[in-house]
């Protein structure tokens, strides 16, 4: 049986590419060039290495993703791909987020602390869309985590949560 390398066997893993490209982001929001990063890394990180890891042509060890993102500022999970990213990637659509549209007619006509929270929370984001239809509101995947602190729910169950309170609107049949 042939040997491979760790490099040989994540070279070209979904997740190395996308790990890759989270690194090529966090590097370009800081305005910085590969040369730049191995100027001011005293060449700990040298240009074509980081290079090959944002290619995805190489893989990077955990000890150097922590001095990384060490060097970056930032907590090594910034430098880790979004699940949703992957999932969208690697064309798992089941772990996709799906859109969330809440009936806020209905929403509005419930009592409780919990649903006064959320529905101050979706007229905020509708006052931030300049979204003033009143009725429905499409959230995205990051209003969902909120919601499912204010509903006390995991945040894969939010859409289960809200259709079980009847605030998932169901458009007319026509």
């Amino acid at each position: 049986m042939p040997q491979y390398s760790d490099d040989d066997l994540l070279q070209d893993s979904p997740f190395t590419r996308l790990v890759g490209e989270r690194l090529r982001r966090i590097r370009q929001q800081k305005q910085w060039s590969l040369s730049d990063v191995e100027t001011n890394s005293d060449q700990e990180f040298k240009a074509s290495v980081l290079g090959a890891y944002e290619r995805g042509e190489r893989a990077i060890s955990v000890p150097r993703l922590e001095r990384l993102a060490r060097f970056y500022g930032v907590g090594i999970d910034q430098l880790l791909p979004r699940d949703q990213q992957r999932a969208a990637d690697t064309g798992d659509a089941s772990a996709a987020p799906k859109k969330l549209r809440i009936d806020v007619a209905k929403l509005s006509a419930m009592s409780g602390p919990q649903f006064e929270m959320l529905e101050r929370f979706l007229r905020m984001i509708q006052v931030q869309r300049q979204d003033f239809n009143g009725r429905v509101i499409t959230v995205r995947a990051h209003d969902t985590r909120a919601i499912a602190v204010m509903l006390d729910v995991p945040v894969d169950q939010v859409g289960e949560s809200l259709a079980d309170l009847g605030l998932l609107f169901v458009p007319p049949a026509s």
